[in-house]
């Protein structure tokens, strides 16, 4: 391909996820994208991101901060996987610098409803560039495959969305960022708005009120980090009720490490149900005349991906769905600021509906 063709990324924040891009990135190099540019402020993250790109043989250009990343000129697209709390700061940096950059930005888009809809208005002023939220299990082949059924009306009018996300702890993460819910949003946010996202999408509605019950139970109780102990919940239960009548529950355990699949799925209709479940990557469907022995069981996969990586292709798929945007000079990304603002919404609704003790609305939180 044409040098001039070449997308060109940045990726902002090279911890965990950051390098993950810069993988998913290289899997992409065929589809005629190269990253250029890295900024990070952490010398270690900054070391093993230019490790791994001289594995690659892409000569990259290392900064200290995001703004020399975008004074440099040398990005089209900017991938922005930083911790959380920084996520609105930097976003308003790339809106209102005078070059165009499309924006990948990792979950949450940011940490409170206030921030994200700062974000939201300014993106709007800026015609020329894409911002696609990082909500990425939408693309995972089993989750795909469940959103194709329901949206196929196999399963009737959706009444019900049931998630439950059994897993390991929070991993360590640099300066342990996301031990505090100052920092992250909190796990509701930091962690959920992935399942509220899909939610919304399932019941094909907009969410109006949230219960939720949660708390530290297990994790984290024995670290100190500057003198403070960790105020993450590890575990809960959240109910999200939306404007069409449909209702989700979220049941959260960050503590269940001896499980078969860490996500289970159930979409149930007024004809029928599908699950998916993650990471056998098996889904199933049935109606009700059909019965139990009418449930078919297939395996979801996805001959287009060329990388797993930590989430299960998902964020492979992710890059090449933004990618075809892009080139295409779409006029919104398939998640976009508004799919990454309810989702933050609803996980801020949930904490403070554990706070508070009562049903919290999407207005108050909104307002």
């Amino acid at each position: 391909m044409a040098a001039s063709n070449i997308v060109k990324y940045g990726i902002v924040g090279v911890g965990m996820m950051g390098r993950e891009h810069l993988i998913n990135l290289h899997h992409l190099r065929t589809e005629g994208v190269a990253v250029v540019a890295i900024a990070d402020p952490h010398v270690p993250s900054q070391k093993l991101a230019l490790d791994l790109a001289q594995s690659f043989n892409w000569p990259i250009k290392v900064f200290s901060a995001h703004k020399e990343l975008l004074d440099s000129l040398l990005c089209d697209v900017v991938v922005v996987s930083s911790p959380n709390m920084t996520h609105y700061q930097i976003l308003m940096d790339i809106i209102n610098h005078p070059k165009p950059h499309h924006v990948l930005v990792e979950k949450p888009l940011c940490t409170t409803v206030a921030h994200c809809k700062e974000v939201v208005n300014a993106a709007r002023k800026r015609q020329d560039i894409l911002v696609q939220v990082g909500l990425e299990y939408r693309y995972m082949p089993p989750v795909a495959k469940l959103i194709e059924i329901v949206k196929g009306g196999s399963l009737g009018q959706v009444k019900m969305v049931a998630i439950r996300e059994h897993r390991f702890p929070f991993l360590v993460k640099v300066n342990n960022w996301n031990r505090f819910n100052i920092n992250s949003g909190g796990t509701l946010v930091e962690k959920c708005c992935h399942f509220f996202d899909l939610m919304r999408l399932f019941a094909g509605a907009n969410p109006v009120r949230v219960m939720a019950s949660g708390a530290i139970d297990v994790n984290h109780k024995d670290e100190i980090y500057d003198g403070k102990v960790p105020d993450i919940i590890d575990n809960a239960y959240v109910i999200v009720e939306f404007d069409n009548g449909s209702r989700g529950m979220l049941d959260l355990c960050m503590f269940a490490e001896g499980t078969k699949n860490e996500q289970e799925i159930s979409v149930v209709g007024d004809i029928g149900k599908g699950e998916a479940f993650v990471p056998e990557s098996i889904v199933r469907h049935g109606t009700r005349v059909g019965g139990r022995d009418g449930v078919q069981t297939l395996k979801a996969e996805n001959d287009q991906i060329k990388y797993d990586g930590l989430h299960h292709g998902s964020s492979y798929l992710e890059h090449l769905h933004f990618l075809s945007a892009i080139r295409a000079k779409a006029k919104a990304p398939a998640v976009d600021l508004h799919d990454g603002l309810v989702s933050v919404a609803i996980g801020v609704a949930a904490q403070l509906s554990i706070e508070k003790g009562r049903f919290v609305t999407i207005e108050e939180v909104m307002s």
